[in-house]
């Protein structure tokens, strides 16, 4: 494996609460396509495992909502679901697990803030599932979703899960007439082609949630969730 050897993933494996038998499952779902397509040698990377990942999540979740929700139609299962295997709902399981870390990018994709781009932590996380469902079989791949996704199922079952937490606040604020509400960025920090920033939530000139992200729309976004909780408006 050349490179990839030189990188322990013991730590990760800690973090998941998964022991691979075969490592090598772990370092192609951690492995993007622009790294293997950048090296001389022959590299896997986890785009299968991708698409094997997504079948299997969606297999995972539908059999929990449909053991767990006896009480609502096909169409009220399939838009839960929906809600809860999103890649918005991903990358922010991935996030929770220090993913993007782990991922082995290529120099560009590296440079151009990948390892925190959405859709690469989405995939990888699906790309790890399929990994872990090979390596240990249907029922360790179930015990690792239902973990990672937990707080994302509960509150969709709840009907409370916010995939716009923006417009979702938004929307709550002027319904229920508290104030005005708006972002200011606190602070920027990094190189320009990997700057991070720092956004405020406030809420009539307080602050009621920060968020950090490396595109000011992802730290709203976080900023919005931050506010979400910290306000309890999941539990109104």
């Amino acid at each position: 494996m050349h490179i990839k050897e030189k990188k322990d993933l013991s730590e990760l494996e800690e973090i998941i609460g998964y022991k691979f038998k075969n490592i090598e499952l772990l370092y192609t779902a951690l492995t993007h396509s622009s790294f293997a397509n950048e090296k001389d040698f022959d590299y896997s990377h986890n785009e299968r495992l991708e698409f094997l990942g997504d079948s299997i999540l969606n297999t995972i979740i539908s059999l929990y909502l449909f053991q767990n929700k006896t009480d609502i139609t096909e169409g009220q299962l399939t838009r839960m679901r929906a809600n809860i295997v999103c890649e918005q709902s991903l990358f922010f399981a991935a996030k929770s697990i220090n993913l993007g870390s782990y991922v082995f990018l290529s120099k560009g994709e590296e440079s151009s803030g990948g390892r925190h781009r959405t859709s690469i932590l989405a995939d990888a996380i699906e790309a790890l599932i399929a990994a872990i469902y090979l390596d240990g079989g249907f029922v360790k791949a179930e015990e690792f979703v239902l973990s990672i996704l937990k707080n994302t199922i509960e509150s969709s079952i709840k009907n409370k899960i916010f995939n716009d937490y923006k417009s979702f606040i938004q929307e709550y604020i002027q319904k229920n007439n508290l104030g005005l509400i708006k972002y200011k960025v606190l602070s920027e920090t990094g190189p320009d082609h990997l700057k991070e920033f720092s956004i405020a939530l406030f809420l009539n000139n307080k602050i009621v949630g920060v968020g950090k992200g490396y595109s000011k729309k992802d730290a709203q976004q976080l900023a919005a969730k931050n506010a979400i909780e910290v306000l309890r408006l999941k539990d109104e």
